[in-house]
């Protein structure tokens, strides 16, 4: 449930609110907003006795159930946009955040000049796999902790910031130690014991659909990282399964942009190269989402895709992305315009 109090409400009204609220058993944290403090409450309680109990009282506007599964991301429970810091970019900002890199770190030469490539072409986060969920025991599965010392020696040289996928609650400390996000690939979205020493972890995450989930799976997955802790995640469209695999490897569900932004506070991105598999749709798809006004992008970018290890159908060479990046400059109006029409709005539709 949230309160929202009245403006001008005074510190002793917020407090008798809060202690009344804990008197139900509920855990509660406070958001101090421009015009109203707004009080969440979480747990397992008797939530209408409660409400009967805190609508009443002295300074309080409102007081309502959430409705929605998920609480803690809900956009009702805190209304104010969670923008996470990595070094000085800030995702969910007033900037668009490209990461960009290889889908796996085959070797240090590539990753290397992977990591110049997309610096000088205005990415700010390097991309790459050390560790790659495989479908097939025969595929790829990624040089381990010797591609995150690649990372970590390509951060040294370009200044960018780097995300890599961890799939192990036991990797959890290894990975966090030499990244600066960690991401929890689409198979690994329901991992809940993952997700929980996530939550114990102090990066961010970078969370991706599962291509079978619904946006409430998506967000409830979410929920177990802040729920345990962690408060800066980062959504990640990537692409759903639907009847039609013959022209693209999944089907991007463009729209689900926009609905997350009417449903969290936490930024949303997408995976353009995933959500079509196919390189040739990937800046069309890049821009839609950018109209969409979307937090930021993340690409897969190879130095000869067609070498690649992993993932070289849907990967752009250096001239494509530099190309990519140059078209989504001019695109810079209509991504604040899209973005204006989320920010300032009354977002009830989670609410009973």
């Amino acid at each position: 449930m949230i309160v929202a109090m009245k403006k001008g409400a005074t510190g002793d009204q917020v407090t008798t609110v809060v202690q009344t609220i804990q008197q139900f058993g509920y855990r509660v944290g406070s958001i101090e907003g421009e015009e109203e403090t707004v009080i969440g409450a979480i747990g397992l309680g008797d939530v209408t006795a409660c409400l009967e109990a805190v609508g009443p009282l002295p300074g309080v506007m409102r007081a309502v159930r959430i409705s929605t599964p998920f609480k803690q991301v809900s956009l009702t429970f805190r209304p104010v946009r969670t923008v996470v810091k990595v070094g000085d970019v800030s995702i969910g900002g007033e900037e668009l955040v490209v990461m960009a890199g290889p889908c796996a770190v085959e070797n240090e030469e590539q990753i290397m000049a992977a990591a110049e490539a997309v610096k000088k072409a205005g990415a700010k986060i390097l991309r790459g796999g050390a560790f790659k969920p495989r479908s097939s025991p025969y595929s790829f599965q990624g040089l381990g902790f010797e591609g995150l010392q690649l990372l970590h020696k390509a951060r040294e040289l370009t200044g960018l910031s780097i995300v890599t996928e961890v799939m192990s609650a036991m990797h959890v400390d290894l990975v966090s130690n030499m990244a600066d996000i960690v991401q929890v690939g689409a198979r690994n979205m329901r991992n809940y014991e993952l997700l929980k020493e996530l939550g114990r972890c102090r990066k961010p995450v970078l969370l991706k659909r599962a291509p079978d989930a619904s946006i409430t799976d998506l967000l409830l997955s979410a929920e177990y990282i802040v729920e345990h802790g962690n408060s800066d995640v980062i959504l990640c469209e990537r692409g759903i399964v639907t009847f039609d695999k013959e022209y693209t490897r999944n089907t991007c569900d463009i729209c689900s942009i926009s609905v997350l932004k009417d449903l969290t506070h936490l930024p949303v991105i997408l995976d353009p190269s995933h959500a079509c598999g196919r390189r040739k749709l990937v800046p069309g798809l890049a821009r839609a989402g950018v109209a969409m006004g979307v937090d930021g992008l993340i690409i897969e970018v190879h130095p000869e895709p067609r070498k690649a290890l992993s993932d070289g159908s849907q990967s752009l060479d250096f001239p494509q992305f530099s190309k990519l990046m140059t078209s989504l400059g001019s695109l810079r109006e209509v991504w604040q315009e899209s973005r204006r029409e989320f920010n300032g709005t009354s977002h009830l539709v989670a609410l009973a």
